[in-house]
């Protein structure tokens, strides 16, 4: 089964009127695709943070393969 690296950001503005991506939370799976790694990710971040939507505190999920040799 492969890993997966998901990590989720939101967009938020500083003082000054810049947009900032900040790291909601980050998460390794093991998954046989990405979609399936992305799901895994979204219902632990759903649990982690008591939502019922990871899109109420994240702009984007982004699912990362790690090689071989990483893992």
């Amino acid at each position: 089964m492969r890993q997966y690296l998901v990590t989720f950001h939101k967009v938020v503005p500083d003082d000054s009127g810049h947009d900032h991506r900040i790291l909601q939370h980050q998460v390794i799976v093991p998954a046989r695709s990405e979609v399936t790694a992305a799901c895994a990710a979204q219902a632990l971040f759903c649990e982690a943070a008591g939502i019922v939507d990871w899109r109420l505190r994240a702009d984007t999920c982004l699912v990362a393969q790690l090689s071989e040799a990483t893992v």
